[in-house]
Formats: C-alpha cells, structure tokens, sequence
C-alpha cells in the first residue's frame, strides 16, 4: 500500500481545497509547493502588523451559500465591500461605471439622463463604422465605444487597459471586451455577488484550515523532487502547475500577462482612504494602489495603527521564470492550449486543475468549486 492517496503540487486555492475534500473522505494527502511559504497567490505577508496582500488583492465573493458556509466554518469571515476608485489627471471617478461615475463625469442626475449621454456618444462611432463599411468593431478602441461611449472610454479605460497590455488599444482585438458593466444605480459594491467578505486575520488563516492535519512540503519543486518517482509513494498526482511545463513545452510555450509590484510602508494611518485606487492615465506607469489595511480596518481601526503599507503594480509582459498571472486567450495560445488538453485527457492517474493546468482565469471562488467538482466531494 502506498504512502499517500495524493501528492498535490501546488498549495493554492485549488490544492489546498483539494486536499481539505480529499482529507474528509478518508484520503491521505501530500502537498508540495514551490515556494517558501503554502498558500498560492492568497498569501498575506504581515508587515507592521497589516495583513498584506503579496500577490494581489482578493475579494472573496460568491453566491453559493454552500460554499460560504464551508469557507467560514473554517474561518469567519468578515464584512468587505470592494469599492473601487479611479483617479483620472487628479480627479476620482466610483467604478463600476453607475450612476455616482456619470455624475462625477457629467453632471447628470438620473438614469434617464444618463442613458441619453451613452447612448449619443454611441450612435456617433455606429455612424463612423457604417462610414467605413464596417459591420462590426475591428478592434479595442470601437468595441469600448460601442459599449459605454468615448468620455468613459478615454478618461477611464484606454489608458488603463494599455498600461496591462502594453499596446494601444487600436492595435488590441474588440474580444478582449466582449462587455463592460453598466449600472444605472447609486452602487458601488463592484461585485453583484450576495455574499461578499476577506477572513478575519487574512487569507492565510483560511489556507492553515485548509490544510490542518496535511502532510505538506515548501520549498519543492515537483519537476526536481518527484516528477519521475510520485507513481512510487502516492495512487494518484493532482497538478495545478503550468500545463505546458507539464508536457515538456512540447506544442510550444503559452503565453502570459504577469504583475510585478510595489510595496512600501508610510509613515502615516491613510494613505488613500480605500482599499483599491486604479490610474486609467497611461502616462502614470503603474495600474493601480493598493492600500491593505483597507481590506480589513474599519473606523478607529485605521487612525489606531499609525502606519500603513501600500502597493504599486505594474502590468507586464510574461518571460520564462516570471510569475504567470493571466492567460493571453488569443486564438494563438487556444489552439496550443487544446493540444495539451487533449494530452492531460491521456494521462493516466493524474488530475490537472486550477488556474495555470488549465489555462484559465478563475476568481477565488469559482476555482474552489473547481476542485469540489474534480475531487467528487459529495457525489459517493
């Protein structure tokens, strides 16, 4: 009899609840990780006792009150709404684009008002196309007009979105925005999602529930330490690494966006008085500050501890050994990244999930479902 049921590579969200599943129905697991800490990329690191988010913010948001009730019977969690601010030359607009982000821009005061202005900046790149003899938008730039009209596009998307792509929006494809929210209400909660929070004392108390009783290993490399030998100690491999890596880049590298960032502590209580700030101008190098106290201080708290930590970030292009963040779902890396599905289909005993093994963005909670589906937790 082998040592473990699972060896799980990868301690993330979807790893990590793997294993939680796993545990629960009997199973004996195995979870190595990469990196020097567990986690993924919901680790907290703390830093003048705040709880900072070292790869980015996350928002825990979903509607499966199943799943709501399972993440806080681990941890509790406590109330967040993520409202997020856009500063545009010195000005601040509310995303989601609603009703506070028209008035701020326009000076109107209903939904009426509101569609009237949208909708005539609208019809004029609809008559700019039907001048060119286009039926559709043939890039970026038309697909956002089209949308939400030019002032939002230019004031708040534009330089935002070639910052991430580092490419003018001209010359990026209308896919990239296939639809851009629109609120004709005084709402600023950016999720429609009924249950909405951060743990109480950060990500890394929901990842130590997770894998409470687990065997667990960092600083291991899948590739150096048990590529050729898990069959020997464990029944069945769970990989949440890159696909491509996976199968030796045999069709070729994928293609990624990466983040790099920031991070500075202030000699001060607020910095900027919310959670996420994003700069949509092009000429300011970073997308974004994140303020991490925010996620978690209310009221007094934040006056009460006298620093804060904030963190600038930085869009990229992917090179190897740079952290991979978000897929490039171009028909280019589609069509490698089915040729590698079709593999991952072949191989025996092995279940490839999450974010990097399957090519695929996923927020917190989807992810989790993910790996409540592959674990069969639920269907004995």
């Amino acid at each position: 009899m082998k040592k473990y049921d699972y060896i799980i590579v990868g301690s993330g969200l979807f790893g990590a609840t793997f294993a939680y599943l796993a545990r629960r129905q009997g199973k004996k697991c195995l979870v190595i990780d990469k990196r020097a800490h567990l986690g993924g990329n919901v680790y907290c690191e703390s830093i003048e006792g705040i709880n900072v988010h070292k790869y980015g913010p996350h928002i825990f948001h979903t509607n499966n009150k199943d799943l709501w009730n399972m993440v806080n019977d681990i941890v509790p969690f406590r109330r967040f709404v993520n409202c997020p601010v856009a500063n545009y030359k010195g000005k601040l607009y509310n995303l989601p684009f609603n009703m506070n982000t028209f008035s701020q821009m326009w000076g109107v005061n209903t939904p009426d008002e509101a569609r009237a202005k949208i909708d005539e900046q609208r019809a004029e790149m609809v008559e700019r196309l039907k001048l060119d003899g286009a039926k559709e938008a043939r890039n970026l730039e038309e697909q956002a007009i089209l949308l939400v009209g030019r002032d939002i596009y230019e004031r708040l998307i534009k330089g935002y979105t070639e910052k991430q792509w580092e490419r003018d929006c001209k010359d990026l494809p209308p896919f990239l925005i296939k639809r851009l929210p629109v609120r004709f209400t005084y709402d600023n909660n950016y999720f429609n999602d009924m249950y909405q929070g951060i743990p109480a004392g950060g990500y890394n108390k929901l990842i130590e529930g997770l894998l409470e009783d687990i065997d667990t290993r960092t600083y291991c490399n899948f590739f150096d330490s048990f590529r050729n030998t898990w069959h020997d100690i464990a029944d069945k491999l769970v990989f949440t690494g890159q696909m491509d890596e996976f199968f030796d880049y045999r069709f070729g590298r994928l293609d990624w966006r990466t983040v790099c960032f920031e991070t500075e502590v202030i000699n001060r209580p607020n910095y900027q008085g919310n959670a996420v700030v994003n700069y949509t101008e092009r000429s300011v190098p970073y997308t974004r500050i994140i303020e991490h106290k925010h996620f978690e201080m209310m009221g007094h708290e934040v006056e009460n501890c006298h620093k804060t930590v904030i963190t600038k970030e930085y869009a990229k292009e992917y090179s190897a050994g740079m952290e991979p963040y978000y897929p490039v779902n171009d028909k280019k890396n589609t069509a490698i990244a089915e040729k590698y599905f079709e593999l991952a289909k072949i191989e025996k005993d092995v279940i490839f999930g999450g974010r990097l093994a399957e090519y695929k963005y996923y927020d917190m909670a989807p992810v989790m479902e993910r790996a409540i589906e592959l674990s069969g937790y639920g269907k004995q």
